[in-house]
This record gives structure tokens, sequence and C-alpha cells, in this order.
């Protein structure tokens, strides 16, 4: 999910528990700058880059969905195995930096105090809020882990998913169908790589090449930029028309059958979901109010052990 697929069992073959041990004012004594420091970087570095509010949203989707939010995403290669950057899903995600510099300027006010995985939680939040999207009060206290494993990566819910893939990959997680719908929401900012759609646009199935629940003209598009047997790895396609811009758009684009990926159109296969696509078509207010609730429930999926004093690197 730029925000290509934000979303099998878990590495722990259990659901991972929505904490409540974090708090909003967990740093009001021991680092009161912090949200400051997060907001003015996040800030630099959107004014010099549009495309940073998909990224940081991207990244911290996935670094929550493989052991909870703990920063994870964030280590570089240590000793012989490949960590979560080196996953296929990953392989795309950009804007580390954003997370360097709001860590570097934070240890230089509190050192040893935050973790990069709180910094990724605001960062996001931030970045949201800077594309037009809505803003929240994010809960503290997360800790970073010290195992980050590119073969977990095969645990993010894919573009291609179907609707009970998605359901399950989501209350494995705890989160529900109206967390599926609205954290869906983040598909609203960013571009995606054909491969990410390709598997709609030729051979869908035995009887169908495209896939027939997409509109057919949006589907002439498309192949146009991602003929069969396509070769030009950069290409794709924006989100949505508005690609930096945090809106409402994405879900009408599903109801015209414009949506890029497998797993976003699966959203009308069932009557709940299809009925919260519409409401927040309908609505951008309920669709912002949703997905900042979500938000803090996904954000709140913890299970670090640490605070890194360096984003890359394990203490």
């Amino acid at each position: 999910m730029a925000v290509v697929a934000i979303f099998s069992s878990l590495l722990i073959c259990s659901v991972i528990a929505i904490s409540d041990a974090l708090s909003t004012n967990y740093y009001d004594k021991t680092c009161p700058s912090v949200e400051s420091i997060v907001s003015n970087t996040v800030k630099e570095a959107f004014q010099a880059d549009k495309t940073v509010p998909a990224a940081v949203l991207r990244m911290h989707f996935h670094d929550c969905f493989i052991r909870g939010c703990d920063a994870s995403v964030l280590l570089d290669k240590f000793g012989n195995s490949k960590v979560e950057k080196s996953g296929p899903p990953n392989l795309s995600l950009h804007a580390f930096f954003v997370i360097d510099s709001a860590k570097t300027a934070i240890e230089k006010a509190c050192p040893g105090v935050v973790s990069c995985a709180d910094i990724l939680a605001l960062a996001a939040r931030d970045a949201v809020a800077l594309a037009g999207g809505p803003t929240w009060d994010v809960p503290k206290g997360r800790k970073d882990g010290r195992t980050s494993l590119a073969s977990e990566t095969r645990q993010l819910p894919a573009p291609t998913f179907n609707f009970s893939q998605l359901q399950q990959s989501f209350a494995q997680r705890g989160l529900n169908l109206g967390d599926l719908v609205a954290l869906s929401g983040g598909h609203s900012l960013g571009f995606s790589h054909c491969s990410s759609f390709q598997n709609r646009l030729h051979n869908f199935d035995a009887t169908h090449d495209i896939d027939p629940s997409i509109n057919p003209s949006f589907a002439a598009s498309l192949k146009r930029v991602c003929p069969a047997h396509n070769q030009v790895t950069s290409a794709g396609s924006s989100m949505d028309p508005s690609p930096t811009m945090f809106d409402n758009t994405y879900y009408k684009l599903i109801l015209q059958g414009k949506s890029l990926f497998s797993s976003d159109q699966a959203l009308l296969t069932s009557p709940s979901t299809k009925n919260l696509v519409s409401q927040f078509a309908r609505s951008k207010k309920a669709f912002y109010d949703a997905f900042a609730k979500s938000m803090i429930r996904m954000s709140s999926i913890t299970g670090g052990q640490e605070v890194r004093k360096n984003c890359r690197i394990v203490n």
C-alpha cells in the first residue's frame, strides 16, 4: 500500500493481542517534545517529497502485520538472515530516512527513551494528516523487536487475496471486518506496480481473460500500461487519481469497478463490508472517523522487547 497491499498464520500461531498497556501520555515526563519532533520531521520530508505519506503509512502497516508494531521492518541485515526489508512485499518500501531523522533528533533531546516503533506510529499519523486525512491521539509505549525475517513477509495480506483470506488475516491480528474496510482505505495513497494487479488483466481464469468485476474501459487502460509479459518493472498505476491526497475516492472507485487489486474489489463480496464501502464512499467524515479508530487498534498490536538506540540495528 506506495501503499501496495497494506496488508497466513503468524509466526506464533495464535491471535496477536491488542495491547491495553499503551498510553497517550506515556512520554509526557520523559520526552515531552517527542510528538513535535516527529511532526516537524515528517512535515519537512513531505515538503520535499509528496510520496512520503504513502511510504510511511505503508511501512507502518507492513511492520504491524508481522510481529506486531515493533519496528522490525526498520532493521538492516544482521548475521546470516535476511530481514523483513528483503522480503518480496517490502522491496519497494522507502522513506526510511524519515524515521532515521526523527530518531536522531529524539535521541539528542531524550536519549534511550523513545522506541522506534512509537516513532513509526506517530510518523504514520502525521503523514496521513499532512496528506489531508484525519488525525488521532497515538497511544505510546511500544517496544522495539529484536527479530526480523524476510521469510515472515509472506504473512502480509496480498493484493490477490479474496474475501475469506482477508477476513482470516485480519482476524488473526485481532482486527474485525470494520477494520478491514477502514484500513483498506490506505490505498487512497500511492502507486502500485503492475505485478500487484496483473492477475486481473491477463488469463484471469478458465473462462475470462480479464476479471469480470473490473470496469472494461478501466481494464483496457491498465492493459496499455501493463501488457502481458510486461518487462518494464517500474510500470504501474496510481492507486487513485489523487495519489498524494488522502480522501475517500478509493471507495467510490471500488463501487465503479475501478479499484486496482483483487483484494480491493473483494470488499464488495460480503454484504456487511459492501455496506461499509458504500457508507465511506458517501461520507468522507465516516471514513475518517473509522480509519482513525482502526489505526489506533492496529497500531496497538505490540510485541517488542527493547528501546533501540539506532532504528536499523538491535542494541
